[in-house]
């Protein structure tokens, strides 16, 4: 049984013990009821302040449902909280919780909420109507070239494999001892180029889409700043958020945005990508690719 279903049970209990509990207690029964992403995320004397009530009636109103105390009383609560079953100003109090624990709690935590942020300010500035354009451009084009150096390297090779489980058009640069601009040499404007970067900005990305904007190429660039050199050359610019307590800029966004890219390419797709897909899948079968699961 999940996490939310358990404290969806406790909720169902405390309705059920109702004209049992004292007036008190049906005070902190109220509160819970109404508010109950509160109790995985607050202490007892928060919680108690908040329901006007003392802390020792949320003590007892726990133990008359069948609970040892409040902190046995919110378990399933905390649970559905670390497991993302609630809004993000809820996760915001569990982060400020963890950054209280042990050595490495602060620093757990700032991963976390820079996570979850990174993501949540990446989509809230882009609309579904800019990544279909893209995605109609990419689907419409004769090849696509993906150009990531340094750790959006792997990035790019990472959408570009995706890709090419149905389509054949789609080329990671700089390809193995060559260049990004020689790897352009020959695209024109019947041509995309997705490239990213972010702070500090490769040169030879910058490179690569300035020669592509004079070549016709259209361009699709994901970097962080709209005053990125790449956006700015972009046709189709996209503002990622990477802010991480690590050295490195962090990458969650940048795929997680071209997971969404994708899958926006194969949704305005023609019927025969949806083929193409599960042939290349049923070849790797027949090719002992994958290990079967036994009979």
């Amino acid at each position: 049984m999940n996490d939310t279903n358990v404290s969806s049970i406790v909720l169902d209990r405390l309705t059920e013990e109702w004209e049992a509990l004292t007036p008190e207690a049906q005070k902190a029964a109220r509160y819970v009821l109404e508010n109950p992403t509160d109790v995985g995320v607050s202490t007892v004397r928060e919680i108690a302040e908040a329901a006007k009530v003392k802390p020792n009636t949320f003590v007892r109103m726990a133990r008359q449902v069948g609970f040892e105390g409040y902190e046995d009383f919110r378990a399933p609560f905390r649970d559905a909280i670390r497991r993302g079953n609630v809004s993000f100003p809820d996760r915001a109090k569990w982060l400020q919780e963890i950054g209280k624990s042990g050595e490495l709690g602060g620093l757990y935590a700032d991963m976390i909420g820079a996570t979850i942020r990174n993501i949540e300010e990446t989509f809230a500035g882009i609309d579904a109507t800019r990544l279909k354009a893209a995605a109609d451009d990419i689907w419409n084009c004769r090849q696509i070239f993906t150009l990531g150096v340094g750790v959006n390297n792997a990035n790019a090779r990472n959408f570009t494999y995706l890709a090419s489980t149905g389509m054949k058009q789609f080329h990671a640069i700089p390809r193995p001892g060559s260049t990004p601009v020689d790897d352009l040499a020959w695209a024109d404007d019947q041509d995309v180029l997705i490239a990213m970067t972010c702070h500090p900005y490769r040169t030879e990305v910058i490179e690569a889409v300035k020669l592509a904007r004079e070549q016709g190429v259209t361009v699709v660039s994901i970097s962080d700043s709209p005053a990125s050199p790449v956006i700015l050359n972009a046709h189709h610019g996209f503002v990622i958020a990477a802010d991480t307590p690590q050295f490195f800029p962090s990458s969650v966004s940048t795929i997680a945005l071209l997971e969404t890219l994708l899958s926006f390419v194969i949704a305005v797709a023609s019927d025969e990508i949806v083929e193409r897909v599960e042939r290349f899948h049923q070849r790797r079968h027949q090719l002992g690719i994958y290990a079967e699961e036994p009979e």
